[in-house]
């Protein structure tokens, strides 16, 4: 089905009036959908930004790791997910967000192996939505195919911001294929991977809750998988406190890609009828302090000697020094464990050059009472 010209720009003005501020990232194909939203008057009601991070290197900035293949369902969802994150940054303290991520593989200047397709993803206050479809191979020049690729972005829009509007499997051909998969419901942890918030405690019966106290005793991992050393760990770190640990897992990191919400599920399964987790968006310790105050974070020497280390804190003693300050004038502490690094070296707190004004904020873990020989690491390898 194809609209009208008059039609297709009330079906926009309605989008621009719907109430959500949009962002938007298209890469592939596609991208006339900005030039589309933004002919027709009033785009400032809808538009906070769009961006086309065309180039891999560009893509992998945006997303804050490279993707395993550019056009791709995960990777239009990712991309929509990046988008609402950098649209609350924009916009705080506004729930009527809408991050739509798009990517395509079109006619090109040389034969395409694969197919020629779309993906395109929102994520919305609700949750995300995806859609698929392939075209079939030389029957559209790249401007058609182009068209085409943008009238269904900007439909896929307005399902996002509530506006009812035709599929866009309308668009395409009887023989040629689409999917789509339904509204997937927002809970806490997409909120969080969203950046709508920035901490859930998780209890080991499952329930997840918003406003606990911090704990006083944090063990944090990526714990991919969790094994004997990280619990026996927090437990000796138990004893030796006499306080109740925690496990925490931070969804996104400082140099790894961020967590989906399906690999935080899995990883949460780990501690099921077990042990408490935190759940945040915090990668540094000075992110976590500023989360948790007054709490005792037990890692290993290896962490501790990047935490006293100005390379860093991109080779910036100050920068160091203010991280360390702010810790401490929050009440955070490190217990330190003893561990064996991968050329079979001894690491102890005593072999790190903690400055002497930051030497409290440390306490080591007797090597006698526990030392951590093995990694998560080593045990994925084993199991390849």
């Amino acid at each position: 089905m194809t609209l009208s010209d008059a039609a297709w720009r009330q079906l926009i003005s309605t989008i621009q009036a719907s109430g959500p501020k949009a962002a938007l990232a298209i890469t592939g194909g596609g991208s006339g959908a900005i030039a589309e939203l933004l002919r027709v008057p009033g785009g400032s009601r809808l538009m906070i930004e769009a961006q086309v991070p065309y180039d891999e290197h560009a893509l992998a900035s945006y997303l804050g790791y490279p993707p395993a293949q550019a056009s791709s369902a995960d990777t239009a969802i990712a991309m929509a997910q990046a988008a609402k994150q950098r649209a609350a940054k924009c916009v705080p303290g506004s729930d009527a967000l809408v991050g739509l991520g798009a990517t395509a593989a079109l006619v090109s200047d040389r034969p395409r192996r694969g197919e020629h397709r779309y993906h395109i993803a929102y994520a919305n206050q609700t949750g995300t939505a995806h859609c698929t479809a392939t075209l079939a191979k030389g029957r559209r020049d790249r401007a058609a195919e182009e068209d085409l690729t943008a009238r269904s972005i900007v439909l896929w829009l307005a399902r996002a911001c509530g506006v009812e509007a035709p599929s866009p499997q309308t668009l395409l051909d009887a023989d040629e294929h689409y999917t789509e998969t339904p509204l997937a419901a927002s809970d806490a942890i997409d909120r969080l991977i969203g950046a709508e918030i920035d901490r859930i405690s998780v209890r080991p019966t499952g329930e997840q809750l918003l406003t606990a106290p911090a704990p006083p005793l944090l063990l944090p991992g990526s714990f991919n998988p969790v094994h004997d050393g990280h619990t026996t760990l927090a437990r000796i770190a138990e004893e030796l406190t006499q306080k109740p640990a925690s496990f925490e897992i931070s969804v996104t990191n400082v140099d790894k890609p961020p967590l989906t919400a399906a690999t935080v599920r899995e990883r949460l399964l780990q501690f099921a009828g077990k042990s408490p987790v935190e759940l945040t968006s915090a990668p540094t310790f000075l992110e976590k302090s500023r989360l948790f105050r007054a709490t005792t974070f037990v890692i290993g020497a290896d962490t501790a000697e990047r935490l006293v280390a100005p390379r860093y804190y991109g080779n910036d003693p100050f920068r160091m020094n203010g991280a360390l300050e702010e810790i401490g004038s929050g009440g955070g502490r490190f217990l330190v464990a003893v561990r064996i690094g991968a050329e079979g070296r001894v690491r102890t707190l005593n072999d790190i050059a903690v400055p002497p004004r930051f030497a409290d904020l440390f306490t080591e873990i007797p090597e006698s009472r526990f030392r951590m020989d093995t990694s998560s690491s080593e045990i994925r390898r084993s199991r390849t």
